[in-house]
């Protein structure tokens, strides 16, 4: 209730300010310069009339002083006609506009709230409209916008943090980086925008992890050591380095570490894939337990890099023996041969090519999927 009398009273207002200059002209209208004039060339009349009685003029002069005063008095009638025929269509247009006033603009705001406004409507700040509007054509002029409030107030370090995985978003790789490090320089570390950073200098870098991206990513592990972001592209970062026993380790313990349905858990099975690691026991299915445990995970954190080497080479060992008892799993395979690659093992990468040539000879879709591995991972088909 008490918000209709709010907008009750503002529409008053509203009314009232496009009413008050009109006021004027409801009331008696002064006399023009023509009226004035009237009263003028009647006193001359009756002045030429004394004249003639008195015998200052004769009859010729004063009859043409008359025709004279007479077309000026005709020509002042006219134009005090039109000037209240002025004054009558300005007071109808003003009683118009009144009208309009008094019944238009209440109908109009409120048939316009009627359709698209809601007293229930949540509040939409701009933070807000730029992270659920990312592909609508006016989010350029939303991060306009944000831009002039970022000039006009340099230090807002939460405008930064705001725009910057927008800027990301849409390609703007150098503006997100510049956006990152200012918001860091003036809200200060966390684990979000040092990942934040970090991603940007990768998308920079074109998918290399630079060693400034590295440097942003370990400070977020610091401050939150189970950050998954900062942990895959640790990971990604030894891969990189030539380092695939590390990456696999690191993919490892995140995989053990997520639960079952963690948006990255793929991301990160295919990139223990890709370094010939097998996913760890709780990313496989039933019966396919040849990745690492907990306890593997855990036990690996104090080991040496050889170490840590020949704990891979014992992972790639149990999926072998156990693709040897139960062949039939084709990614098993798969992830073999890419394992044996990944350590050196050329010869190894070889026989399980050709062993599993031998037990998938009647299935075609898988003797393809092996060929084409095999020529990937240059042995042969």
């Amino acid at each position: 209730m008490l918000l209709w009398i709010a907008f009750s009273l503002m529409t008053a207002a509203a009314v009232l300010a496009v009413l008050w200059p009109l006021r004027t002209g409801a009331g008696v209208v002064p006399a023009g310069s023509a009226q004035a004039d009237l009263a003028v060339y009647r006193d001359q009349l009756a002045e030429i009339e004394r004249d003639r009685a008195s015998g200052l003029i004769g009859g010729a002069e004063g009859e043409a002083a008359r025709a004279e005063v007479a077309r000026r008095i005709l020509r002042a009638s006219a134009e005090t006609e039109a000037g209240g025929a002025f004054v009558r269509g300005a007071d109808l247009r003003r009683r118009a506009v009144a009208v309009i006033a008094l019944i238009g603009v209440p109908l109009l705001a409120g048939g316009l709230y009627f359709f698209l406004g809601s007293p229930l409507y949540p509040p939409q700040p701009l933070a807000q409209r730029l992270e659920a509007r990312p592909d609508q054509s006016d989010i350029a002029i939303l991060i306009r916008k944000v831009e002039g409030h970022l000039e006009a107030n340099p230090d807002d370090g939460r405008g930064y943090e705001v725009v910057a995985p927008i800027y990301a978003r849409l390609g703007r790789i150098d503006d997100a980086v510049r956006a990152w490090n200012t918001a860091i320089r003036l809200l200060g570390s966390s684990p979000q925008r040092q990942t934040g950073l970090g991603e940007a200098l990768v998308a920079q870098a074109g998918g290399v992890v630079t060693t400034e991206a590295k440097a942003a990513f370990q400070a977020a592990l610091a401050a939150s050591p189970g950050d998954p972001k900062a942990r895959y592209f640790l990971g990604l970062a030894a891969e990189q380095d030539g380092q695939p026993a590390e990456a696999a380790r690191i993919w490892g313990a995140l995989a053990a570490d997520s639960p079952p349905d963690a948006p990255w858990l793929g991301l990160v099975r295919e990139s223990l894939t890709r370094v010939g690691a097998p996913p760890p026991a709780a990313a496989q299915a039933p019966g396919q337990g040849s990745g690492p445990g907990a306890a593997d995970v855990a036990a690996a954190e104090n080991l040496t890099p050889e170490q840590r080497q020949q704990m891979v080479r014992d992972m790639v060992q149990r999926l072998s023996d156990r693709l040897a008892q139960d062949g039939d799993d084709i990614e098993g395979w798969l992830r073999l041969m890419r394992a044996w690659n990944v350590l050196g093992e050329a010869d190894k990468a070889k026989a399980a090519a050709a062993q599993a040539r031998t037990h998938f000879a009647k299935d075609d879709g898988a003797l393809g999927r092996i060929d084409a591995l095999a020529r990937e991972l240059g042995l042969g088909s």
